[in-house]
């Protein structure tokens, strides 16, 4: 089993890891289809099965030859219900349900929650959504030890639902006890990527960061933007986190689901501008957990996040649950391959800001020389980086020349594999222009990606300037 990734999109597909696809051979043919982040939801098991599921992942890359990284979604401080009397319930507009204190309910219209502070934060007039949203209620009447709700959308309530409170300030902590937990697991295992859901201040951010930073791994924080908190302080949270998650799901109850369009449009921009990498998340095909075929709604929202600068789109419940997840990922892929077309034609980007994440120079030589890659009709662009942060900067100038982001590390590899257009490919010592040319010469002839004729520019040093990337060159695949 192989994969030619210079002939896949160049946004990225994260795709969440659970029974319908846990099985080897299926997560190989999901790599092979266009995963490049196999997601594991910590809400759902333990790090036993994080474990078994991170060993098979590492197996799939020996099988595929394709350095899949991984991104732990930390499951945060949801807020649930507690065991129903009824269960499930049948509610009705207008019917009267009652939150009291402790975790027990004698009564069918009594319910409990896992936050113990929820009858403390929670006044009157506030909003309760239950099960992502399909039910509303409003707080109407507050006492010491309950809160009496009316039902003012109807549905089915079950136990350990999902609770949502719209406007309300809450004092819980952005991580529990089971999050630093599985963090930390996170640092041990050489995790990739780390989620911080319901992340509300920059301050959050920095919490998870240190708690790493104690561990001294290398793992890329992730905010989910999914509280109203969150979109206050949006572009401050951008600063201090690695990169952003559009979380519609929660985003879509906290917010009005009318803002939600906005908001997603507003968040990766603020990413674009500050050269973060950003992820639409939920219900992206949502029918196809059931479907062979997405809906033209689904299709069209696809598109548009890669039409907004998303630098990825995540697959959930479609490849974790779904009936067809191989299906949903090559369909994810073509969607991909055709609105990216229209992109090409777009005006170039402009020089990206470095904002300290490269040297200036590295930055300036790094985006000529795409422009010089389209000028002379290239074939490829090879970008040699050690930390991954040169192709970092390269991925946020949109230009559609296949790019290769060449590294002796495994480890920077994996973090390309969540770069818009960057496609990694492993040396194994980066030691001089020379041999790069003729690593990635060899590779190219052996796989039938290049040709004789074919020009090749190339980003790399001298070694002059410390960490800097001087040397533009242009080489033209010679014969045998």
């Amino acid at each position: 089993m192989s994969r030619n990734t210079l002939r896949e999109a160049r946004t990225k597909i994260v795709a969440t890891v659970g029974p319908a696809c846990e099985d080897e051979k299926i997560l190989a043919e999901l790599v092979i289809q266009g995963v490049d982040v196999f997601r594991i939801n910590a809400a759902h098991g333990k790090q036993e099965d994080f474990a078994r599921i991170l060993s098979k992942i590492r197996s799939v890359r020996e099988q595929v030859g394709f350095p899949v990284a991984v991104l732990l979604d930390l499951a945060g401080p949801k807020i649930r219900l507690g065991q129903l009397v009824q269960d499930p319930l049948e509610v009705d507009v207008g019917q009267e349900l009652s939150f009291i204190r402790g975790n027990q309910a004698n009564e069918p219209h009594e319910l409990t929650s896992n936050y113990t502070k929820l009858i403390d934060e929670v006044g009157v007039g506030d909003r309760v959504m239950l099960a992502d949203g399909t039910i509303s209620m409003q707080v109407t009447e507050k006492t010491k030890d309950s809160l009496r709700c009316v039902v003012n959308v109807r549905g089915t309530i079950r136990s350990r639902q999902g609770i949502n409170l719209p406007g309300v300030s809450l004092s819980v902590s952005s991580m529990r006890p089971e999050d630093v937990e599985n963090a930390l697991w996170a640092a041990r295992n050489d995790i990739d990527f780390i989620s911080l859901s319901f992340a509300r201040s920059a301050q959050d951010v920095a919490s998870l960061k240190n708690l790493l930073a104690s561990m001294d791994a290398n793992a890329m924080v992730i905010a989910k933007i999914e509280k109203r908190e969150a979109l206050t302080c949006l572009e401050e949270i951008v600063d201090a986190a690695d990169g952003i998650m559009v979380a519609r799901g929660d985003l879509g109850v906290e917010i009005d689901v009318a803002e939600t369009p906005v908001a997603q449009k507003r968040i990766i921009q603020v990413c674009r501008e500050k050269m973060k990498p950003v992820i639409v998340a939920t219900q992206m095909l949502e029918s196809m957990h059931h479907n062979r075929r997405p809906t033209r709604a689904e299709a069209s929202d696809v598109a548009n996040a890669i039409l907004d600068g998303a630098d990825a789109c995540m697959l959930s419940g479609e490849t974790a649950i779904g009936e067809y997840p191989v299906i949903a990922v090559e369909t994810m892929n073509r969607i991909m391959l055709y609105t990216e077309q229209m992109l090409k034609d777009q005006t170039a980007a402009p020089q990206p800001k470095s904002a300290g994440r490269v040297h200036p120079i590295t930055s300036a030589v790094t985006y000529h020389a795409a422009n010089i890659a389209e000028s002379i009709d290239a074939k490829l662009v090879v970008v040699a980086t050690h930390s991954g942060g040169t192709a970092w900067v390269k991925s946020k100038q949109r230009n559609y020349i296949p790019t290769l982001g060449v590294s002796d590390s495994d480890h920077t590899l994996r973090r390309m594999c969540l770069f818009w257009g960057i496609m990694p490919h492993k040396v194994e010592r980066l030691v001089s222009p020379e041999t790069l040319i003729a690593d990635v010469t060899q590779w190219g002839k052996s796989t039938g990606i290049l040709s004789v004729g074919d020009r090749v520019v190339y980003v790399t040093g001298t070694g002059v300037l410390d960490q800097t990337h001087n040397l533009l060159l242009v080489h033209e695949v010679p014969r045998d």
